[in-house]
């Protein structure tokens, strides 16, 4: 379709998929899931004094072509980020860096879906000189729809782990999947940042130009929790330095940088130490907060705990991995855990498992812990962050 008479000579859309927000002038989007149908709220919006209205049973995929079309106008370089652990924190770390040299847009939160995509890229102005959008998969193809509606000429992979194995089939699915960013760019004359030390994103890659980075230590004086989070800002630096963002000028972003979204936080309750990593959880990432965490100095009369939820989407290797985290913990003889979610019940763990966040907290609240330093890790899916409030 051609959008022209909607976009042509604007300085910005005001998009809204959401009845409650029209204002004048604005552009109404009516999706149909499966627990709700903006259809019905049509009438409502175009009284509201909607613009435009897209509806029907294509109203998705007209967003998405609207946002392509959006982009294309615009013309600004665009960064796209993925990887299974590590992307939205690499794409905070970039967006800080580089908004010390432009007018940077970038994804806000987690809209890094089918439907998130095509928002952020709607939310771009004219006035933004760059923009930075996160793609998210759990299936094969994910990522080549994305870019293909974000078209971007600049990608990062952070990294290939054992994530959504349920809705991939293998890791070898991961990295196909994944390779989607690379092959656009590759057809297209783009190029990535890449971490040189990872051997997987190098097979990927292949002859894609690259930038390269290696995987580097954690400087002194960030708000980020965890050695892992030591490739997300070398990532960060080596995009920056691409745009002529000095290294001390990254470093300095990167330090001023503090983490709001349940990733790698570090928190002091009344009681104790907390470490929040409450956001994602898979084997890969889980495996690497454990060990950083184990890792960490602390003071030496504050005992270690543990507080693990479920990983998702994991299918038929869900007891493998589960098993594996399990194992972990053993052999590092940790002086408490306490796991939550039913993936922990056919495992070996001699550790006490909640069904669900909410008869953790009942325990806690029985059986307060103090003094203690804690890795609170888990799925989005388990609301670990409910946990807070009791520790």
């Amino acid at each position: 379709m051609d959008w022209n008479f909607l976009i042509k000579d604007k300085d910005a859309l005001c998009v809204t998929t959401d009845s409650r927000k029209v204002i004048p002038g604005c552009i109404f989007v009516a999706l149909k899931g499966e627990h709700f149908d903006g259809n019905a709220f049509v009438d409502q919006a175009k009284a509201d004094g909607a613009a435009y209205i897209i509806s029907g049973d294509n109203a998705l995929a007209e967003l998405q072509d609207l946002a392509r079309a959006w982009r294309r106008e615009l013309g600004l370089p665009i960064l796209a980020i993925t990887g299974t652990n590590g992307k939205t924190t690499t794409k905070e770390l970039c967006a800080a860096v580089l908004s010390t040299k432009k007018h940077i847009y970038y994804t806000q939160g987690n809209l890094n879906n089918q439907l998130g995509v095509p928002l952020t890229l709607l939310s771009i102005t004219r006035a933004h000189e760059m923009a930075i959008v996160e793609m998210g998969a759990s299936h094969p193809g994910d990522i080549k729809e994305l870019v293909e509606i974000a078209e971007p000429n600049f990608g990062l992979i952070t990294n290939v782990g054992r994530a959504h194995l349920q809705g991939f089939g293998s890791f070898e699915g991961v990295m196909r999947t994944k390779a989607e960013l690379y092959d656009w760019l590759r057809a297209h004359g783009g190029f990535c940042f890449r971490n040189t030390d990872n051997p997987y994103l190098a097979e990927m890659a292949g002859d894609l130009k690259t930038i390269g980075y290696k995987t580097g230590t954690m400087p002194n004086g960030t708000h980020l929790v965890g050695e892992y989070n030591a490739e997300n800002v070398s990532a960060a630096i080596c995009v920056g330095n691409y745009f002529g963002v000095s290294e001390e000028d990254a470093l300095a972003a990167i330090r001023a940088y503090v983490p709001s979204n349940n990733r790698s936080q570090l928190m002091q309750t009344e009681r104790n130490t907390v470490v929040v990593d409450a956001y994602n959880a898979n084997p890969t990432s889980m495996t690497a907060a454990i060990e950083a965490f184990c890792r960490q100095p602390s003071n030496g009369s504050l005992q270690q705990c543990f507080i693990l939820g479920g990983m998702r989407e994991l299918g038929e290797y869900s007891h493998l991995e589960h098993q594996n985290i399990v194992n972990m913990l053993l052999e590092r003889k940790a002086d408490m855990v306490l796991l939550i979610g039913d993936e922990y019940r056919n495992t070996t763990a001699p550790y006490p498992i909640f069904s669900d966040v909410e008869a953790l907290c009942e325990h806690l609240k029985a059986h307060p812990i103090s003094g203690a330093h804690i890795l609170l890790k888990g799925s989005r899916g388990n609301q670990l962050e409910k946990a807070i409030p009791f520790l």
